[in-house]
């Protein structure tokens, strides 16, 4: 048999994947485990955005629309862009995916040509680097601030000819810090100062407590270089939709557009329809959500911290990010199969020492597995 894709086999798969599958595994077999290894919000998507999907679905939107979104959709996500984020774009500057994961993949098949390099912020979500690795670039990692999770000018030394694009994710999945005006401005500034792109994922925008979320493109003139990736999953809890967007200069839409005419045509019709819902509805059920994990966050925060945890700043997200004393994979392991709690481990981030928890669970779930951890004893 000939040779497969060398480009595919040098991506990894998923790193998150390997506890999940093993934590599915030992719940088939009747093992009480507690999942705190998903980054995927345990509420139910909002009646009014349900509703009219299938106001959509009952009228007869289930064929084909324009493979950049229907209008209504791109108008309204413009406007939010403009409300919300403080830069301006218009609805030919918007492009609907299939999630904010397929955003992220056009974006980087659009801008960047085989051997450029993107530099990824670590520790960092872990479809960044296969991403680009797929788009045929290279990935240079760069640790942010161990203790403050904060940029600094290190950042400099990162950058040479061949820097084509930096991508940034705040809030951080999986630290849960924010970006403060300082470390964005940074990252503007080498943008600006170099001709590079960005790629700024918002997708935790709305989860963020006491701190201001702030977007790259609002900065300067980061509009004209940024591709600025969101979504209705973690906002509205609408995972399962598969529906993201990318707000970035018309000449790299189009260049995305053509990835998505190509691939996967266009999101789902009747789904879009729930988007504008989403946007153009009563966004009470965004703030409810917010509190709730907010509350959680206070609470497995300072329980971590009471067991002699050190955690990263839980700024944003649905995130605690963990240090620990050891192999994190290891230790991981050994929560799983004697605690009956899944976690992810630090190293799929590229952060050794370091596990992530999700607290997009009931209260009753972190309560007891704070209760299991506790009882493992070492750290």
């Amino acid at each position: 048999m000939r040779q497969l894709s060398e480009k595919i086999a040098a991506v990894a798969p998923s790193a998150t994947m390997a506890i999940s599958d093993k934590a599915k595994k030992m719940q088939r077999e009747g093992i009480d485990v507690i999942s705190l290894s998903i980054g995927e919000p345990d509420f139910d998507t909002p009646r009014h955005i349900k509703d009219a999907c299938i106001d959509a679905l009952n009228r007869g939107e289930t064929h084909y629309a324009p493979s950049n979104g229907i209008p209504e959709l791109l108008s309204g996500i413009s406007e939010k862009i403009t409300k919300e984020n403080h830069f301006t774009s218009g609805p030919e500057q918007v492009i609907v995916t299939c999630g904010a994961k397929d955003a992220i993949y056009e974006g980087m098949e659009a801008v960047l040509n085989p051997g450029d390099e993107t530099i990824i912020l670590t520790p960092a979500w872990v479809s960044y680097e296969p991403c680009v690795q797929i788009a045929g670039g290279k990935v240079v990692k760069h640790a942010v601030n161990s203790k403050t999770f904060q940029l600094d000018d290190l950042l400099l030394e990162r950058i040479n000819p061949k820097t084509k694009m930096i991508v940034v994710n705040s809030p951080s999945n999986p630290s849960g810090a924010v970006f403060n005006q300082k470390s964005m401005k940074l990252v503007a500034d080498i943008c600006q100062d170099h001709d590079i792109f960005a790629m700024s994922d918002e997708i935790y925008e709305k989860l963020v407590y006491a701190k201001e979320h702030i977007s790259l493109a609002a900065i300067g003139d980061m509009a004209q270089r940024t591709i600025t990736v969101n979504g209705f999953s973690k906002s509205y809890a609408m995972t399962g939709w598969r529906l993201g967007y990318a707000v970035a200069p018309i000449d790299i839409i189009r260049q995305m557009s053509k990835v998505q005419q190509h691939s996967v045509s266009q999101a789902t019709t009747f789904a879009m329809w729930g988007a504008v819902a989403a946007l153009k509805g009563d966004q009470r059920c965004v703030e409810e959500m917010r509190t709730e994990f907010d509350r959680r966050r206070k609470y497995v925060i300072s329980e971590l911290n009471l067991m002699g945890y050190e955690t990263a700043p839980a700024e944003g997200a649905f995130y605690a990010f963990v240090k620990v004393s050891g192999d994190d994979m290891e230790i991981a392991t050994r929560w799983l199969e004697q605690g009956q709690v899944a976690v992810t481990p630090g190293s799929a981030f590229y952060a050794p020492g370091w596990i992530r928890l999700s607290y997009a669970t009931s209260m009753e779930k972190l309560k007891e597995a704070m209760q299991r951890i506790r009882s493992l004893g070492s750290r």
